[in-house]
């Protein structure tokens, strides 16, 4: 019996000591807090930026027509296709002329014999043969002759559609022996030389700009990309909007590019500001603002540094409620809330809270670019 109820104390008492040691442990536990959290960060940084006014843009060409007949009749000939670049001058289409081409010869004949009759009276008239008013008569009838085959090859003429400019064709609207009624689309024709960009701005943003200004299109995009100059500003706003249209010349397109295509457009103002600078990924959304944490050395009670396991200064987040501004790129500009160097999380935000200790690993992370270009893969 009493070698049981030793056993039975020795038991209770290693159970006792077990108990001790988890309390102890717990108590530790919390003082020490939660485990830290492992982020990556980023510092807040300082450049300059050039001030902008972005709006959306459409492509248009600086020449563009819906080419169309002069002349009713029926398509004998059609010497295009779809989709070809032409020169100007070139014939498109040809519209059945053999009547007024049979006509013309006739008037030729007349033509002719009306010159004869006209160098025969002159010759007459100069040995004073045929009074002066048979000289007239053959002069005006020759003249005659001369403006009615003019006027019928200019109506033969009409019935010939020729290219107004060098372009690329689009679709092509019409068939061999339609008949077509003057100004029958026949189809569109685009310049290539050049485009032009149109966009709208609202009033209290016309005064910031002028004549000549750079207009960059698509930067850090997807879409084609290029460099423009502003080119005309409409004097009218639009009643509705209270917006003024603008039309930059475009320099060169890095892309394929069509009329009535979309694209983004930054005009480049003169003046310059300095910004402050954070990754986007630090940036935590709510409805009650956006906010940053920023990594500070934990102080204890008396206002020394704490150390951590490692017997490294230990670190915490603190949130700040920052105030945005433009954002570019992977980068958005810091209105108010912090400070250039500061150092912000920029992996990692979105498990944090107010004072949470954290870790900070940057062996991985992801560099923020201005203008990102994302690779196909």
């Amino acid at each position: 019996m009493a070698g049981v109820l030793a056993l039975l104390g020795g038991l209770g008492g290693v159970k006792v000591a077990q108990i001790k040691s988890l309390i102890a442990y717990g108590h530790a536990a919390v003082a020490a807090g939660p485990p830290p959290e492992v982020v990556g960060t980023r510092k807040a940084m300082q450049e300059t930026w050039e001030n902008r006014l972005f709006s959306v843009g459409t492509i248009a060409p600086a020449r563009g027509v819906t080419v169309s007949n002069d002349a009713a009749g029926v398509v004998s000939a059609i010497k295009f296709q779809s989709g070809q670049t032409v020169r100007h001058g070139q014939v498109l289409v040809e519209l059945d002329s053999r009547v007024e081409r049979a006509q013309l010869v006739s008037l030729h004949a007349q033509l002719t014999l009306a010159r004869v009759s006209a160098e025969r009276a002159r010759a007459l008239f100069k040995d004073n043969a045929v009074p002066k008013a048979q000289l007239d008569s053959a002069e005006s009838a020759m003249q005659s002759a001369t403006a009615n085959a003019a006027a019928l090859q200019a109506q033969i003429d009409r019935k010939t559609v020729r290219a107004p400019f060098d372009g690329r064709l689009g679709i092509r609207l019409i068939n061999l022996g339609q008949y077509l009624n003057p100004g029958t689309g026949i189809t569109d024709l685009q310049s290539t030389d050049a485009n032009f960009v149109d966009f709208t701005l609202p009033q209290q943003q016309l005064k910031q700009i002028a004549v000549g200004m750079v207009v960059r299109i698509n930067e850090g995009l997807p879409g084609p990309r290029a460099e423009a100059t502003i080119a005309a500003i409409d004097p009218t706003l639009d009643p509705m909007t209270r917006s003024g249209r603008v039309r930059a010349a475009v320099r060169k397109m890095d892309g394929l590019v069509s009329p009535g295509m979309f694209v983004n457009v930054s005009v480049v103002l003169p003046e310059k500001r300095n910004v402050t600078l954070v990754a986007a990924t630090s940036l935590i959304h709510a409805s009650f603002g956006d906010s940053v944490f920023a990594v500070e050395e934990r102080t204890d009670d008396h206002g020394a540094v704490a150390a951590g396991p490692d017997g490294k200064p230990a670190l915490l987040a603190r949130q700040q409620f920052v105030k945005t501004g433009e954002a570019r790129g992977d980068f958005v500009e810091i209105l108010e809330g912090v400070k250039q160097g500061q150092e912000i999380v920029a992996q990692g935000a979105f498990k944090l809270r107010n004072g949470a200790p954290v870790r900070i690993n940057n062996s991985v992370k992801v560099e923020p670019q201005l203008v990102p270009r994302l690779e196909n893969r």
